[in-house]
């Protein structure tokens, strides 16, 4: 018989003005049924509060790799969340040079479903490549949420941005993978 365990979602937070607010997406996560796990991006620590989330969590943050024959301090992912423009770039092309990266990247491979909602500003969403990289992660399926760019300059208008909006488009995938696990 299966192990019935809760679905786990992995939480990827970049270097951004809204970073410290991850805390309300985990919470909301949680009472959606979900258990979750940070995985930040070396610039991106700075801007954690890595106690509190690692004790909202249960686990540790994560940023680097393991070494070989290491435990995995995370279990296995059944979705993950993530991103921001330089993120959304290099892992449109594959480019694996942190850890956040190398899993958004081996996620498409494994098949495990991932929402983004991009965290960026008008000028840099106006860049060529942004929408390109937008356009062959949806190739990936990848769902990305609606969020308009921020103005540039103006602060990153943190109190518009909504961390929970990802579970909007998560809820169709959780419901699945329980079906499917028989829950």
């Amino acid at each position: 018989m299966a192990e019935h365990r809760e679905p786990f979602l992995y939480v990827v937070v970049c270097a951004s003005g809204v970073a410290d607010g991850v805390g309300e997406l985990i919470t909301a996560a949680h009472a959606e049924g979900w258990q979750a796990g940070v995985i930040a991006t070396p610039n991106a620590l700075p801007f954690l509060d890595q106690e509190a989330l690692e004790a909202q969590t249960g686990h540790p943050i994560r940023s680097a790799w393991r070494t070989p024959g290491s435990p995995r301090p995370l279990p296995p992912a059944d979705a993950i969340v993530s991103a921001t423009f330089n993120t959304i770039n290099k892992w449109a092309q594959g480019n694996a040079d942190t850890l956040a990266l190398g899993i958004l990247c081996e996620a498409y491979g494994l098949g495990i479903p991932i929402a983004a909602q991009p965290y960026v500003n008008s000028a840099l969403a106006a860049h060529p490549a942004y929408g390109e990289s937008l356009a062959r992660l949806r190739s990936m399926n990848v769902l990305i949420s609606d969020h308009p760019p921020n103005p540039p300059k103006s602060g990153g208008a943190r109190d518009q941005y909504d961390w929970t909006h990802v579970l909007d488009l998560l809820r169709p995938v959780k419901l699945a993978s329980q079906h499917q696990r028989g829950q």
